[in-house]
C-alpha cells in the first residue's frame, strides 16, 4: 500500500505540519493496526480515508490517528488528504469527506491551495485554571476560553507574540487542563509580515508535545481573533515553534474556511496489510 508524508499549511518542504496519509481501497480495517501504523509513522496525525459508492453524501471516509489514539478533527491532515486525492487525479476540485465530526469539504483551486470547509467552534469564557500560568513558564494570561463542546481545546491568550514564541512549557503539567489540548496565542507583532495573529498548540494527552500547526483549532481562533480584531471575517494565523505554518481563515458564521498549501515530502510503500 502506498503512503504519504504531507507538509501541511506550508508551501515549502519541511514546513508546516507533516501528516501521514494512507488511501485504503475499500473499509477500514481494525482499529488495532490503523492504531499501529500512527504509531509507526509517530507524526501528529495519521489520515486514513477510502472511496464511498457514488450517489451519497460523502466521496470519502475519512479517520485520523495520532500515535497514541483517534481525534474527532483534524484540519491539517485533512488538507494533506485532498492534497494527496488531487495529485493522484482522484479529486477534481470539491472532494466531500465523512468523519466523526459530520460532513467536510475540501476544494483545491488553481493556485495550489486548498479551502476546508470546517463547523465554527463556540467559544465559553472561562476563569484562569489554577497553575495554568505556572505550566506555560509564568506568563501572564489576558483570557482563556473553552471549547469543551467541540474540538475539546482550551485557549490561552497572552499578552504579545515574543510571549508565544517563546514559550517552554511543562508538557506534563498541561496535561488534564482541556479535553484534547491547549492552544496559546496573541496577536501579530507587526501585521505587515502577512499575519494577523500567532498560536502554538499543545496536546500531551494524546502523544503530542507541541503541534506544529493545527487547522482545526483556528475553527476557534478566528472567531476569537474577529471579534477583537473589529469583526474581520478574512485574517491570517501563523502556527508554531520550530516549523510554522500560515492558515488563512474565513469566518462564514457556523463554518470557518481553512485555506493553505500542501506539500509532499515522502512517497513509499507500506509492506504490513491489515
Amino acid at each position: 500500500m502506498r503512503i504519504r508524508i504531507v507538509d501541511a499549511f506550508t508551501d515549502r518542504p519541511f514546513q508546516g505540519n507533516p501528516a501521514g496519509v494512507l488511501l485504503l481501497d475499500s473499509a477500514f480495517p481494525p482499529d488495532s493496526w490503523l492504531q499501529q501504523v500512527a504509531a509507526e509513522v509517530n507524526l501528529s496525525e495519521t489520515a486514513f480515508a477510502h472511496p464511498l459508492p457514488p450517489g451519497g453524501d460523502a466521496d470519502w471516509a475519512l479517520r485520523w490517528f495520532t500515535p497514541t489514539a483517534e481525534v474527532d478533527m483534524c484540519g491539517h491532515a485533512t488538507l494533506a488528504t485532498a492534497h494527496v486525492l488531487a495529485r493522484a487525479g482522484l479529486a477534481d476540485g470539491l472532494v466531500r469527506f465523512s468523519a466523526r465530526c459530520g460532513l467536510l469539504t475540501a476544494e483545491a483551486a488553481t493556485d495550489g491551495t486548498i479551502t476546508l470547509d470546517f463547523p465554527t467552534s463556540p467559544l465559553t469564557p472561562v476563569q484562569t485554571p489554577a497553575e495554568i500560568a505556572a505550566a506555560l513558564g509564568g506568563v501572564t494570561i489576558r483570557s482563556v476560553h473553552d471549547t469543551a463542546d467541540h474540538i475539546g481545546d482550551l485557549l490561552v491568550e497572552l499578552t504579545d507574540e515574543r510571549t508565544v514564541r517563546a514559550l517552554d512549557p511543562d508538557h506534563s503539567a498541561l496535561r488534564g487542563y482541556a479535553r484534547r489540548g491547549v492552544i496559546v496565542t496573541a496577536p501579530a507583532e507587526d501585521p505587515s509580515r502577512g499575519y494577523d495573529f500567532v498560536s502554538r498548540g499543545f496536546f500531551p494527552a494524546f502523544g503530542i508535545d507541541e503541534d506544529p500547526v493545527t487547522g482545526s483549532a483556528h475553527t476557534a481562533l478566528a472567531p476569537f481573533w474577529s471579534a477583537r480584531l473589529g469583526g474581520r471575517t478574512e485574517l491570517t494565523g501563523l502556527q508554531g515553534g520550530a516549523r510554522t505554518g500560515l492558515v488563512k481563515v474565513t469566518l462564514t458564521g457556523e463554518r470557518t474556511l481553512l485555506t493553505g498549501h500542501a506539500v509532499t515530502v515522502l512517497d513509499g510503500e507500506l509492506l504490513t496489510a491489515p
